[in-house]
């Protein structure tokens, strides 16, 4: 490991109060917007310290661009996952990898969480094999902030990609993983969840969708969430709702449209307001009114995907996002670094797969521990 600056000392960095750990090379707009980024992060967090992995050579000018270098420790990796290689191809490149490196950090205790623009599924399976699942879960989920109306602004979604299949006791580990993290995260004392559905009514949707309604309804008070049963796609945004629970196809499918119904909604609203003069008059006007809704409708401000049900913290960022959605994604992986949630929730998801492995006559003795997040 070299660093940034010649007299940045590495242990300095690993006694910081907080490190992240930055895969530089995975976004698709190179390391230069993954830089960019990072010192918008640590302009806002003083406190924070910063592990990159990428070739030294290319990182350390953009570094010193930013005048980021003693807060900044660089790993060289010469090796970069491209976002067409397949995951067990990507796997087999091995430590070489910036991806690999950064994964490496967490897993060795330098940093607390990984954050990563790169390909999504060699992420994770480099993630689940080197990190390692918590015993008893059977699939990893992402989790994402959708916009709402509720008071928090968000409420929190998964699986958005891990896998594109779940059963019954896949989705209610999802569940109470996704109750844990609205919990810490959100600060939600007792997060609502629902089941995405094709309809509210209890005889709609899929077998296993119809079996998890009932698991998850009957751990509802043992796991110290509230159920509201079956939610459809326009429950989304709203505010009867905290966690929203789905398999990892149709959370994908539902994120990706959402982000690209926001640009469109952006793209169509600023060119009504420059249409002629009137129109542009009336937008300097509103132009504060028109500002706060660009940013509550941007989807960079809610960038970054967790990766749950690992023994520590993984984020993925969109391999598209530009230096303020690297940020959110930062921001997000410094919160909850700083809030310990890899180990409150290590503590939850284990509960959360015997309670899945048990069935129904188990959840109902009420025997999941409610104390293991706060």
């Amino acid at each position: 490991m070299t660093s940034a600056q010649t007299d940045t000392d590495p242990a300095q960095v690993n006694a910081a109060s907080h490190v992240l750990s930055v895969d530089a090379m995975g976004g698709d707009k190179g390391p230069a917007t993954v830089v960019a980024g990072l010192s918008k992060f640590l302009g806002k967090n003083p406190d924070a310290k910063v592990i990159v992995h990428g070739p030294e050579a290319e990182l350390k000018p953009l570094i010193s661009k930013h005048n980021i270098g003693d807060r900044v420790t660089i790993h060289d990796a010469a090796d970069v996952v491209k976002m067409t290689d397949k995951p067990k191809v990507a796997f087999r490149k091995g430590a070489t990898t910036s991806m690999w490196s950064a994964i490496e950090a967490v897993r060795s205790g330098a940093a607390s969480v990984c954050v990563s623009c790169g390909n999504t599924g060699a992420l994770m399976l480099m993630s689940t094999i080197r990190l390692r699942k918590t015993d008893g879960v059977n699939r990893p989920a992402i989790a994402c902030l959708w916009p709402s109306r509720n008071p928090s602004g968000f409420n929190v979604m998964l699986d958005a990609g891990a896998d594109i299949s779940a059963d019954q006791d896949d989705l209610l580990t999802y569940a109470l993983m996704g109750a844990s993290y609205a919990r810490n995260g959100l600060d939600i004392d007792r997060p609502r969840v629902g089941l995405l559905n094709v309809g509210t009514e209890d005889h709609k949707g899929r077998a296993e969708l119809k079996v998890a309604n009932e698991l998850i309804a009957n751990a509802a008070d043992s796991g110290d969430f509230d159920y509201v049963g079956f939610i459809e796609g326009g429950d989304l945004p709203s505010d009867k709702i905290d966690v929203i629970v789905t398999d990892g196809f149709t959370g994908n499918v539902a994120l990706k449209t959402g982000e690209g119904t926001a640009s469109l909604i952006s793209e169509l609203l600023r060119s009504a307001l420059l249409r002629n003069p009137l129109s542009i008059l009336g937008a300097l006007l509103a132009r504060g009114s028109l500002r706060r809704l660009r940013k509550r409708i941007d989807p960079r401000r809610v960038n970054g995907g967790v990766f749950l049900g690992l023994n520590q913290t993984v984020i993925k960022s969109h391999g598209s996002a530009d230096a303020t959605g690297v940020a959110a994604a930062l921001h997000l992986a410094y919160r909850l670094g700083q809030g310990g949630f890899s180990d409150k929730l290590a503590a939850r998801v284990a509960s959360a797969a015997s309670l899945a492995q048990d069935g129904p006559q188990h959840i109902e003795t009420g025997s999941l521990s409610t104390n293991t997040d706060k």
